[in-house]
């Protein structure tokens, strides 16, 4: 870590990731530390965690149960 808060990521590491200079890359705060990824990864990791999930069918489901109790009122 830089003293302006710069982090410096080893050029192996940059070629290995396939990282160029202006790469956009998120830090993720999680309970087990920090996490540094492209957005593509991002993208590929929650794709991943949500692959065989139904995101949409859950929402609905939960606002359904949610205008029920509202009109139950």
């Amino acid at each position: 870590m830089g003293d302006r808060g710069r982090l410096v990521v080893p050029a192996e590491v940059r070629a290995r990731a396939g990282l160029d200079e202006g790469t956009p890359l998120l830090l993720v705060e999680t309970p087990g530390g920090l996490i540094l990824m492209t957005r593509a990864q991002a993208r590929d990791l929650l794709s991943r965690q949500l692959a065989g999930s139904d995101v949409v069918g859950s929402l609905l489901e939960d606002r359904r149960r949610a205008a029920a109790v509202e009109d139950a009122a």
